[in-house]
C-alpha cells in the first residue's frame, strides 16, 4: 500500500454568482494550503518526520457557459469565444486581487453566468510556500533535503511551460479550456525569478513598465524618484530601490493609506540595500492603486530583455515601453535624434522557437500616438520641426554586439534591405515578447553613434551626448506613460494581440 498524502482541510467546491465572493473562496483555498506546507515544512526542518507525502493544491476558477459572451463593449478581453468549459489554477489572491475581481466582473457581464471555485490537482511546489525572505531548507543537512524531496513537491516545468501564450497547447478530450495565459505555478515561477534578477518584490511592480540598456537612465530615474518624494503634493506614494528600500513621500503615512480598501492591494516588504546590485535591478514610482512607474535596467543584449519581460508579464502590466540608445543607420540622422519604432528586424534569435520569424510585430497605435506626442510635448518642436529630430521606422536587433566586424558587409546589406533606421540589441526582443504575451509594446530609441557613417562613441563626446539627452528622453518616456494612463485601460490593450481562441483574463 502506498504511503498516505497528507492534505489541508479539504474545501468543497462551491458556485458563486458574486466574483467577490468567488475571489474570496480562491483566497480561502489558497490560504489553507499555504499554511499547510508552511507549518509541516517548519516541523520537518525542526527534525519531525511525516508517514506520507505531504501536498497542498492551487485553487481554481471555472466557467462553464453555452453561451457566446454578450460583446457589451469592444474590449480584447474579458469573454470567452464560444461554449464550453473554461479554467484557471490561481496563485497569490492577496497580490492579483484588483486584477482578478475586473477578470472576473467582466466575464459575469458578458456571459450572464457564475463561477465555480475549487482545489486543483495541481500541486504547489514546496518552494513557492515560503515568505518573503523565507529559507528554512538552507539549514538542513544533505541528507534531510534529500528526504525534503521525497515529502513535498518540487517545481514541475512540465506544468508551467509557455503553450498557452505561445498559441501550441492544445487541450486533451474532456479537459478544458484554459482562462488564462499562465498557470499558477508558471506564475510563481516567474514570481520567485523577479526577486532574483530585479532585487525587488513583486508586490512593488507597477502597471506602466519601461526598460532600459544604460545606467545613465537608472540615474536619472533614481533623481527623478527622490525629488518625487521630497514634494508632499506628489502623486507618487512611494519609491522603492533594490533591496525593496523604500523612500515614503513627505508626509505620508502608509499604515492609514490602504486599510480597509478592498480595491488596494497594500503594500510591498520593506529591506535593505544588497551588498551589490542585481543582474536587471528594478526601481519602481509608486502609486496606491500601482498604476504607477517601474523602470529595469537590462543591461546589455536580446537573453537579458526576453528573461526581464518573461517574468514581468505575469504580472499583467498595462504597457512596458523601451528606452534606450541605439547606432544610427543613416546618415541623414544626428547623435540625439530619436527613433520611433514602428517595425522590427529580428536578428536577436532568442524568441524564434517560441514566436517564429514569419510572424509579424506590428505597431500599436496607441502607443504611437502616445509616444509621438511625448516628445512633441517635451522637446516643444512640432511639425517639421519635430520630423527633423524623429524619425519613424524600422528598427533592427541582434545578438551580434560587434555586427559591424562581420566581413563583405553582410549585415549593412539585408539592414539597406528591411529598409532598418537604426540597431540595437533589445527592442525586437521587448516588442515580439509584448506581442507574444498581449502586453501593448513600444520603442523609443535615441541615436548615441552612427558606425557606418564613421561615428563611434569617444569618452567625450560620450559624456557630453549622456548628460544633454539622458534627462530629455526619460521625461518623454515618462510622459508618454501618463498620456497611456490618461487615455484609459480599456482603450490600451490592442485587439491586434488577439489570437483566433484567446483566453479570457488579459
Amino acid at each position: 500500500m502506498p504511503p498516505p498524502v497528507l492534505l489541508p482541510e479539504f474545501i468543497a467546491p462551491a458556485h458563486f454568482d458574486d466574483p467577490d465572493a468567488a475571489l474570496a473562496q480562491v483566497s480561502a483555498i489558497y490560504e489553507s494550503g499555504i499554511r499547510h506546507l508552511r507549518d509541516t515544512m517548519q516541523r520537518f526542518v525542526a527534525g519531525e518526520d511525516f508517514p506520507g507525502h505531504i501536498r497542498a493544491c492551487y485553487p481554481f476558477i471555472r466557467l462553464s457557459t453555452d453561451t457566446v459572451g454578450r460583446h457589451v463593449s469592444k474590449l480584447a478581453y474579458g469573454f470567452v469565444q464560444g461554449a464550453g468549459r473554461f479554467e484557471t489554477t490561481i496563485t497569490r489572491p492577496d497580490l492579483f486581487a484588483p486584477y482578478l475581481r475586473e477578470q472576473l466582473r467582466l466575464l459575469h457581464t458578458s456571459h450572464g453566468t457564475g463561477f465555480e471555485v475549487g482545489t486543483s490537482i495541481q500541486p504547489i511546489p514546496v518552494h513557492f510556500s515560503f515568505a518573503e525572505n523565507g529559507h528554512l531548507e538552507g539549514t538542513l543537512s544533505p541528507e534531510r533535503r534529500q528526504r525534503m524531496r521525497d515529502l513535498f513537491d518540487l517545481p514541475d516545468l512540465g506544468a508551467m511551460d509557455d503553450g498557452i501564450a505561445n498559441g501550441t497547447w492544445t487541450a486533451a478530450p474532456g479537459e478544458p479550456q484554459p482562462l488564462s495565459l499562465f498557470t499558477a505555478s508558471r506564475v510563481d515561477y516567474s514570481l520567485q525569478r523577479l526577486r532574483h534578477y530585479t532585487g525587488t518584490s513583486p508586490e512593488w511592480f507597477q502597471s506602466f513598465v519601461l526598460f532600459t540598456n544604460y545606467q545613465f537612465y537608472i540615474d536619472e530615474f533614481v533623481r527623478l524618484g527622490l525629488a518625487e518624494m521630497a514634494n508632499p503634493q506628489s502623486e507618487y506614494a512611494a519609491f522603492v530601490q533594490p533591496g525593496n528600500v523604500v523612500t515614503w513621500r513627505a508626509g505620508f503615512d502608509p499604515a492609514t493609506t490602504a486599510a480597509g480598501r478592498p480595491d488596494v492591494p497594500g503594500w510591498g516588504p520593506e529591506g535593505t540595500a544588497p551588498p551589490r546590485l542585481p543582474q536587471m535591478p528594478a526601481y519602481h514610482l509608486v502609486r496606491a492603486d500601482r498604476s504607477g512607474t517601474t523602470m529595469v535596467n537590462i543591461g546589455v543584449g536580446p537573453s537579458n530583455a526576453k528573461t526581464a519581460t518573461d517574468h514581468i508579464a505575469v504580472l499583467r502590466p498595462h504597457a512596458w515601453l523601451m528606452l534606450g540608445h541605439c547606432a544610427g543607420l543613416r546618415n541623414s540622422q544626428e547623435l540625439g535624434d530619436y527613433v520611433l519604432a514602428h517595425a522590427y528586424v529580428r536578428e536577436d534569435h532568442v524568441l524564434d522557437e517560441e514566436l517564429p520569424l514569419w510572424v509579424p510585430v506590428p505597431a500599436l497605435a496607441e502607443i504611437q500616438l502616445a509616444l509621438e506626442e511625448a516628445v512633441e510635448q517635451v522637446t516643444g518642436f512640432e511639425d517639421m520641426e519635430l520630423k527633423r529630430i524623429m524619425r519613424t521606422g524600422t528598427v533592427a536587433s541582434t545578438d551580434n554586439r560587434n555586427w559591424e566586424l562581420l566581413p563583405a558587409d553582410q549585415p549593412q546589406r539585408r539592414f539597406s534591405q528591411s529598409r532598418a533606421v537604426a540597431l540595437d540589441m533589445e527592442s525586437a526582443t521587448i516588442a515580439a515578447n509584448g506581442f507574444r504575451f498581449r502586453v501593448p509594446y513600444g520603442t523609443l530609441l535615441c541615436v548615441s553613434d552612427k558606425p557606418l557613417h564613421g561615428e563611434i562613441k569617444l569618452p567625450g563626446m560620450a559624456n557630453h551626448f549622456y548628460r544633454e539627452r539622458v534627462d530629455q528622453h526619460l521625461r518623454i518616456g515618462m510622459r508618454a506613460l501618463d498620456i497611456l494612463r490618461a487615455g484609459g485601460i480599456a482603450r490600451l490593450h490592442s485587439r491586434k494581440l488577439r489570437s483566433f481562441a484567446e483566453v479570457a483574463f488579459q
